[in-house]
Formats: structure tokens, C-alpha cells, sequence
């Protein structure tokens, strides 16, 4: 039992790291999905330490973080990399997504594995909504009063749920203590959901550069891309440890070093930077419900791409030019939605906000056209080779 017990493990790391093939002509672009895997690990063992000297109480929850930044013996050190970890978290993945629409990794038959990633992403987004909640700053609280007031809005049962969510009448210990559990339960489900993820990557293989499927061309993972893995992690954590040492504070809210205080309301309640694209799409409509269903059909279209875009011949942006059009003018789409979330909620900015949630939107009929538009250029193309 003990030789099973130590070969399985053994046996499972050396199919899915070292004897693994990959195709030969893969980027530093490729690399994020790793760095998203380290960033995973990073978060749950600093995670793990600071839930050590946590006091979920609305009263202590403040105080507690302080004394964990003053009094606990490199205390300050675990909470600038869970902090600032959460961020390049984000950053990350954002530019692993980003290169999967690039290179056409959501098409067929990686479909499976792009749908996965995006039930990541959101899991990822409440748990980073969970964990800004805790501190209990003045921007944590006003920002968990405003998002979860939005569940109210849901017809038949979204009185009974946002009085489940807070365990009460409003935002107290109950809510806290509920989140800080959550937020320490769901990256497990992370990692869970983080392993399907892997196993549908080795089932259909890595994408490529040209979006051709290799049968041949192939290197071990181990060591040529193990290597370059690691080569490029040691760039990222002295870009990361920069910000962990000299800027620990640069990516958060003042607001939110000032303690809760219910009866004093922030002149601009604003979430971290990684929610702005969704919360401009949210306060683009004054109306809650609908707000909630913009929301919600906006992840439903990342998550349902590979067939709202349906099978294509050609994967890459560069043999797809208005596909590759398409693609910048939605990178440049939810940037614009990210800096007019983080603006106050007036005009012009509310009707900016309504103008980039439509172009949003359209990418989608573009992305789905792009096919069609492509394989014609490409048949013209062919013919005048052919009478050449």
C-alpha cells in the first residue's frame, strides 16, 4: 500500500509536468497560465497565515489588520503578498484570457477548457469580493452595503436571499463572519475547479501560435518549457516583490484604511480595479433588475463564446483580419469600461458607461460574422493564387 501510495502521486506529476508534449512554437505568452497556477498556491498559504490572527468581528475586524501589519512578527510581509497578490492575480489571468481570444484557444475542440476558465474567473470574482469585505474600511463596508443590495432586486425570492446573505436586517458580525467563511472555503473549490481545468488542457493539448494541431512537432514539457516556466517567474516575482516592499499600499483605496462607520457614506464608493469593467456595466442602467441581468449576460457570453462565435477554420488573430479588428476594439472596449468605472457616477460618465456596454456587446454579432467574412477572403484569396 505505502509503494501505491507513493508511485500514484509520482506517476500523475510525471505525466502532467515532464513527459507531457507540448507544441514547439509556443510564446512567453503561454506562461501566465503558470503564473496564474503560482499566484493560486501564493494566495491559499498566505491566506491560510493571516486567517491565523483574523478576528471576524465588526468591532476587532479593523484593529485586527492593523495589529497584524504592527504587532505580529513579519506579519506586514504576509498581508502585502495577499494583498497585492490579489491584484497580480487578476492581472495575470486577464492577460491569460486575453491571449486565449488572440490565439482562438475557446475553439472547438478546447471549448470545454475556455468555458472552465471563465467559471474560474467568476469564482475568483467573488472570492476577491468576499476578501475586500473583511478589513471592514470604510470602503469595504459601503462597497458590501451596495453590491449586496443589488440581490434585493431579484423578483420572488431576492428579500429572502440578501436577509440569508447577511444573516440579518443589515450588515453586521453575522454578514462578516459568513463572508470571512466563505472566503477561506472557496479557493479549495478554486483549486478543484483549477484541476478539471488542467485535465481538459491535457485531454485537447495546448493551443499554438499558428492554431494548428500538431501531431508530431512536439517537445516534453520537462525541460524545455519547465525552464522557460521558471526563467520568466523570476522576472515576475521582482516585479511582484517591488510592489510587496515599496508600494504594498499603491493598489488599494485610502478610504479603506479609515475604519467602517455606517453613518458617514464615501463621496464616490468605487470597488478594486479588477471589478471596474463589471461595475461600470452595472451602474450603466438605473434600473437594479436589469442591471443584475446585464450583469449576468455579460458572463454568460464569455462563457458561451466558442459557440456564439461557432467552429472557424483558422484559430489565430493574424489569418483572421476582421476578427483580429474586432479583437482590439474589444481589449480597447473593456479598458474603456474599467476607467469609466472608476469615475464618479455622473454625466457624461453614466452615458459613456451605457455607449461601452452596447460596443461590449456588439464585439459578439462582429466575432460571430468574423468567420464568415474570413472564410471569404480567404476562398478569394485562393482563387487568384490558383489563376496565377
Amino acid at each position: 500500500m505505502r509503494i501505491w501510495s507513493i508511485h500514484i502521486p509520482t506517476w500523475i506529476v510525471q505525466k502532467s509536468a515532464v513527459y507531457y508534449k507540448s507544441p514547439s512554437n509556443l510564446s512567453y505568452a503561454w506562461n501566465f497560465g503558470f503564473f496564474a497556477m503560482i499566484f493560486l498556491m501564493s494566495q491559499i498559504l498566505t491566506g491560510i497565515v493571516l486567517a491565523m490572527f483574523y478576528n471576524p468581528d465588526p468591532l476587532m475586524a479593523f484593529s485586527s489588520i492593523m495589529d497584524i501589519n504592527n504587532e505580529i512578527y513579519f506579519g506586514w510581509f504576509w498581508r502585502s503578498l495577499h494583498a497585492n497578490g490579489a491584484s497580480f492575480f487578476f492581472i495575470v489571468v486577464y492577460i491569460h484570457m486575453a491571449r486565449g481570444l488572440y490565439y482562438g484557444s475557446y475553439v472547438y475542440p478546447r471549448h470545454a477548457l475556455w468555458m472552465s476558465g471563465v467559471i474560474l474567473w467568476f469564482l475568483m470574482i467573488a472570492i476577491a469580493f468576499l476578501g475586500y469585505v473583511l478589513p471592514w474600511g470604510q470602503m469595504s463596508f459601503w462597497g458590501a452595503m451596495v453590491i449586496t443590495s443589488l440581490i434585493a432586486s431579484i423578483p420572488f425570492i431576492g428579500n429572502d436571499a440578501l436577509m440569508l446573505l447577511w444573516g440579518g436586517f443589515s450588515i453586521d458580525f453575522v454578514t462578516l463572519d459568513r463572508f470571512f467563511v466563505l472566503h477561506f472555503f472557496l479557493p479549495f473549490l478554486l483549486t478543484f475547479i483549477t484541476i478539471i481545468h488542467l485535465v481538459f488542457l491535457h485531454e485537447y493539448g495546448s493551443n499554438n501560435m499558428l492554431g494548428l494541431s500538431f501531431s508530431s512537432d512536439v517537445v516534453p514539457f520537462s525541460p524545455f518549457y519547465l525552464l522557460k516556466d521558471c526563467f520568466s517567474v523570476v522576472f515576475l516575482f521582482l516585479f511582484f516583490s517591488y510592489f510587496c516592499f515599496y508600494l504594498p499600499d499603491y493598489l488599494g483605496h485610502p478610504d479603506n484604511y479609515q475604519i467602517a462607520d455606517f453613518l458617514v457614506t464615501p463621496s464616490h464608493i468605487v470597488p478594486e480595479w479588477y471589478f471596474l469593467p463589471l461595475y461600470a456595466v452595472l451602474r450603466s442602467v438605473t434600473n437594479k433588475s436589469f442591471g443584475i441581468l446585464l450583469l449576468l449576460f455579460m458572463i454568460l457570453c464569455l462563457l458561451f463564446l466558442p459557440y456564439i462565435v461557432g467552429r472557424t477554420y483558422f484559430r489565430v488573430s493574424i489569418l483572421k483580419p476582421l476578427y483580429m479588428i474586432a479583437y482590439w476594439y474589444f481589449i480597447t472596449t473593456c479598458l474603456m469600461l474599467a476607467y469609466i468605472g472608476s469615475l464618479p457616477a455622473m454625466e457624461p460618465f453614466i452615458m459613456l458607461g451605457k455607449i461601452f456596454t452596447c460596443m461590449f456587446f456588439i464585439f459578439f454579432f462582429i466575432a460571430r460574422l468574423s468567420n464568415k467574412f474570413d472564410l471569404f477572403l480567404y476562398v478569394c484569396y485562393s482563387k487568384n493564387l490558383k489563376k496565377n
